[in-house]
């Protein structure tokens, strides 16, 4: 037998092996299924890695500046962007630029081969007039409809870019789109619209069967749009760029596969403004990014209620690494549209360094959502604080119990979670007919928690494995 060339990347390989050994040795045998379950589940994040490659673009260049745009953030310039998207398209692709300024526009509909370049100094500044944005088909809310154009929109385009870095600004503030959601701290005052009629009759329209050409809002009506919203396509690259004050959820791919989030800072503090939600989407990797949100940071989603288990397609091999989460509701959320399910998760190396995120993993679902939450794993990740607890699962998250579709959550894995404080360690809630399945937390430790009777509320199995809490280690629940 050949002798072991003992380089570095040798030894370390096998110093985790012997450490690993080490570890079994001293485990119980559930403990054990768990902790190999886990470090199984890990080489299928680096195959989704290495899977996932980002489109290039020709070496052909179209400022849109030579289509007529003007950066004096006053002029409007929709058109001659969308004829450089246009010309850039038919003549092979490459690379729409936005030279330093600020340019207003409307709705931008990408084609293929196209990556729209924001420059060093250049801004792409949305109008807040609702008429610049036609009505496009959309998912609103884990619903198809025809709604507002999302402001950077493709549908069943191949080999798409949003690149640079430069800005995307929404100008969604207490005065545009954000009163839309009916909330007092963002600008809605008594007596005017705001979204909710409109959202239970897309929920109506779709629990009834009705076709989606028939679901039509835009004018009259307040549903705001997503940001960024490519739809049906495929390999596709968001990167470099800074997001900022977002109309409704930010980096919105529906239905697409082969997605590319990367070095990206979403830095919008509005309503529903949740920073990337891939939403029924295939082979998915989002690093290096920054969020800074009103909303969940990153939200896997797969469709709402009967028109998630109409168009029943799965969220499914994403992989989040080398994450910061500052401001946000939950750093890593799944759902709540849950109906086409979410699996295969990968979540690690992330740091969340303020103490206002509420969790640092949560699962929200109800009876109505249905469908399921299942392989999901988060590693080495280091929390500031937390001002609600480490993990949330919740059956009760805007429903509860009896309306036929109850969800299924299972397989979830924490390991190597430092947490500094939070409230609860955890705070999980199934149904007694409906009970969460196996949750699994491996060598997670909580310096200083609040409330030391964290709930856990028919779940079928808690295991924790070199769990510690203020230097105690915690028991797995009998």
């Amino acid at each position: 037998m050949p002798a072991v060339k003992w380089n570095r990347r040798t030894f370390l390989k096998a110093s985790a092996s012997v450490a690993s050994a080490a570890l079994l040795a001293s485990c119980s045998t559930d403990e054990t299924a768990d902790l190999l379950q886990d470090l199984k589940a890990w080489p299928i994040a680096d195959d989704i890695v290495r899977r996932v490659q980002a489109p290039t673009f020709a070496n052909r260049h179209f400022p849109i500046t030579q289509f007529g745009a003007i950066g004096d953030g006053q002029t409007l310039s929709t058109t001659s962007i969308a004829a450089a998207i246009t010309k850039c398209s038919v003549s092979g692709g490459g690379h729409v630029v936005v030279p330093a300024g600020t340019y207003l526009t409307g709705a931008i509909t990408l084609l293929s081969n196209v990556d729209l370049h924001l420059s060093s100094g250049a801004t792409l500044k949305f109008s807040t007039d609702p008429n610049d944005y036609p009505l496009v088909f959309t998912r609103w809310g884990g619903i198809e409809c025809y709604n507002y154009s999302p402001f950077i929109y493709a549908f069943g385009q191949k080999n798409i870019g949003l690149s640079g870095s430069g800005t995307i600004d929404g100008q969604a503030s207490d005065n545009y789109w954000w009163p839309w959601a009916g909330e007092f701290q963002y600008g809605w005052r008594p007596g005017q619209p705001n979204e909710a009629n409109d959202s239970a009759a897309l929920s109506q329209m779709a629990a009834a069967g009705d076709p989606v050409d028939k679901r039509i809002f835009g004018p009259g009506h307040y549903l705001p749009p997503s940001f960024v919203q490519p739809y049906r396509s495929e390999n596709v690259i968001i990167e470099g760029i800074r997001v900022i004050n977002s109309p409704f959820w930010g980096l919105h791919p529906v239905l697409c596969t082969n997605v590319t989030v990367r070095d990206v800072h979403v830095d919008s503090l509005g309503v529903n403004n949740d920073g990337c939600d891939p939403e029924s989407c295939d082979d998915v990797v989002i690093e290096n990014c920054t969020f800074n949100t009103g909303d969940d940071c990153i939200s896997p989603k797969a469709g709402t209620d009967a028109d998630g288990r109409r168009v029943n397609v799965p969220c499914e091999n994403v992989v989040i690494q080398n994450c910061r989460f500052e401001n946000g509701h939950g750093a890593i959320a799944l759902g709540s549209s849950t109906t086409g399910g979410i699996r295969n998760i990968f979540a690690r190396n992330l740091a969340m360094t303020n103490p206002n995120l509420l969790y640092c993993m949560r699962a929200k679902t109800n009876s109505a959502r249905g469908g399921f939450v299942k392989d999901i794993y988060m590693r080495d990740v280091k929390v500031k604080g937390l001002a609600t607890s480490g993990l949330n699962i919740d059956f009760n998250y805007f429903g509860g119990e009896g309306d036929g579709y109850n969800p299924t959550v299972t397989g979830i894995y924490m390991r190597d979670v430092h947490i500094a404080e939070a409230y609860w360690a955890w705070n999980l809630y199934g149904y007694p007919d409906d009970k969460i399945g196996l949750v699994t937390m491996i060598d997670c430790t909580f310096d200083k928690v609040i409330n030391h009777h964290p709930p856990a509320v028919n779940i079928s199995e808690l295991r924790l494995v070199d769990v510690v809490i203020e230097g105690k280690r915690a028991r797995s629940p009998q």
